[in-house]
């Protein structure tokens, strides 16, 4: 059993983690194979990395201060993201860094916690979970997993403007299942979890059934028609916020439900 670390020990296993993390990143050599739709992480609430959150640390001189909360956080700037050369490697939290997950590292969050990052200049959004240290090149914010940067629509470019917005999770633990949810919007647009699209109503009405009896009490089988085909899609919503959204979706993924995703409508 790994007794508690000092303080010398923590920032030398973030230094181990970040150090040299320069300009010369690849891509995997699956690349074009890489989904430009992966998953988004889950938002929960977990317990502070024993190891990545030291009151401070330093890096080539420049000392960081770790916040105590991730709550109401905001940044813009820069983005850039890492692949290869620090794959299979430890992250600053202990975990194994995988350019396939939807992960992050960022210089003063607390670890781990998850944030929202829209590409200013295309409008996508991803949520990743911040579980790394850095970037530690001047004017970048945050440095994302090769998958996260695919998704956003950076990978080719290396970097990208953003906007970043940390995920409150104290909201995780509310039976938000059993809640009748009002129809408000989240400022772009209303906020559904979606658990699935159908080409047959009664699929998709099964399914809705199947939730009902399971306390969802806001579903509804919506249709969406274009001049090729017709779908059934089948959603809880609309949701007061994105954290009860995400807390929705963290529950259904427990019970087995893993093609549930958030839409934004």
């Amino acid at each position: 059993m790994i007794g508690r670390l000092s303080t010398l020990t923590v920032c030398a296993l973030i230094l181990q983690a970040c150090a040299n993390r320069g300009d010369y990143d690849y891509a995997p050599h699956d690349a074009a194979e890489v989904s430009a739709d992966s998953a988004d992480a889950i938002p929960k609430n977990e317990p502070k990395s024993r190891y990545g959150n030291p009151k401070s640390y330093e890096i080539r001189g420049i000392r960081y201060h770790v916040l105590n909360s991730s709550e109401g956080y905001q940044q813009r700037g820069i983005a850039s993201w890492y692949g290869t050369k620090f794959h299979g490697r430890r992250t600053s939290s202990g975990e194994t860094y995988d350019m396939y997950k939807m992960t992050a590292a960022h210089k003063t969050l607390p670890i781990p916690c998850y944030v929202e990052v829209t590409n200013i200049d295309n409008n996508k959004k991803i949520i990743v979970k911040v579980n790394d240290r850095g970037p530690f090149h001047e004017g970048r914010i945050i440095d994302l997993s090769y998958a996260a940067a695919k998704k956003l629509g950076i990978s080719a470019t290396g970097t990208g403007n953003v906007e970043i917005k940390t995920v409150n999770t104290g909201h995780m633990a509310l039976n938000t299942g059993r809640a009748i949810l009002p129809e408000t919007t989240g400022g772009d647009g209303r906020i559904y979890v979606q658990l699935g699209a159908f080409g047959a109503y009664d699929n998709a009405e099964n399914l809705a059934n199947r939730l009902r009896n399971n306390d969802y009490r806001a579903v509804r089988v919506y249709r969406a028609s274009t001049e090729q085909s017709t779908l059934y899609k089948v959603r809880i919503g609309p949701m007061p916020s994105r954290d009860v959204a995400y807390g929705v979706l963290a529950r259904l993924t427990k019970t087995g439900q893993q093609t549930a995703q958030i839409i934004v409508d």
